[in-house]
Order: C-alpha cells, then sequence, then structure tokens
C-alpha cells in the first residue's frame, strides 16, 4: 500500500512537466537570404534548409523537454552550399556537381519563454579547412550547423551572441 501511495506521488510530481506543451518554432529567411536564394540558389533550396532547421531544432528539443511551452522564431541569415544547387547547375553552363567547397549557415532568433521573458540567440559555424569540404550532399554543412545549434539549445547551453 505504501508503495502504491509512493508511486502515485510520484506521477502527480511529474504531471505537469507532462502536460507541458513542447516549444514551436518557426524558422523564416532574412531579407538578403531570400534574395541570395531567389537569385542564386532557388526556392527549392530555402524550403529545404528552414524545413530541415525547425526539424533539427524539434527533435532535439523533444529529447530534452527544454524550453517547454516556449515560442522560438529563428531566422536563416546565411548559409553556404558545398555542393552547386540544382539552380546553380542550370544557370551555369560546364558547372559539375563534382564540384566542392566549404560551406555553413548562420542563424538569429529569439526564444520567447512562456511567462514572457526573451532570449536573444545567435549561432554561425562555417567549414574553414578545404580538405574537409568533400560533402556528400549540397548542404552538408549548413546540416551540421543546424543539428550542433540545436544539440546546444536542447542541453541550455548559451548560444546568445555577446
Amino acid at each position: 500500500m505504501r508503495l502504491a501511495l509512493l508511486a502515485a506521488a510520484a506521477l502527480l510530481a511529474a504531471a505537469p512537466a507532462a502536460f507541458c506543451a513542447p516549444a514551436s518554432v518557426d524558422v523564416s529567411l532574412s531579407p538578403e537570404m531570400q534574395k541570395k536564394f531567389d537569385k542564386t540558389y532557388g526556392q527549392r533550396e530555402a524550403d529545404l534548409l528552414t524545413a530541415d532547421l525547425k526539424a533539427s531544432v524539434e527533435k532535439a528539443l523533444a529529447r530534452t523537454g527544454a524550453y517547454d511551452g516556449a515560442r522560438i522564431a529563428l531566422t536563416l541569415v546565411g548559409a553556404t552550399p558545398n555542393r552547386p544547387t540544382f539552380k546553380q547547375l542550370g544557370d551555369t553552363p560546364g558547372l559539375s556537381m563534382e564540384s566542392f567547397g566549404v560551406g555553413g549557415a548562420a542563424i538569429e532568433g529569439q526564444i520567447v519563454a512562456a511567462d514572457g521573458a526573451t532570449t536573444p540567440v545567435s549561432y554561425r559555424w562555417y567549414e574553414t579547412d578545404i580538405r574537409q569540404a568533400h560533402a556528400n550532399w549540397v548542404w552538408t554543412d549548413a546540416t551540421w550547423t543546424f543539428d550542433r545549434f540545436a544539440r546546444k539549445l536542447a542541453r541550455g547551453e548559451q548560444v546568445a551572441e555577446r
């Protein structure tokens, strides 16, 4: 009987955490990035990257429960592909998928907690070593940036720009 009461008390103590809504994540492009995608990379790539950033952050936050009930608004302010995009290949004769370079991404935004407190966030990472740039995918380094940012955010590490 005592064990049942202890189990019930533990369940009730954990109940508020279980009923918190997960953080809502919204991702947009900065006006400069939107122009870059329209002119150079293609809108298909913009949709793909924003969806990838959103999914990375949601997945990482779901694992830890960090920022439950918060609203996270992120803006992709920079992105460089490792390989040519579909639009670049179509616009530039002679460009090959064998071409590669260093890539990465830059993210800015804010977290609005359930109590209304606002925390700015910023993260950027670009590969600096061409020897590490043999990417399998067009946006390999940008994806790594998203995953690193999401993990840091989920662990509660300070990702605000100082």
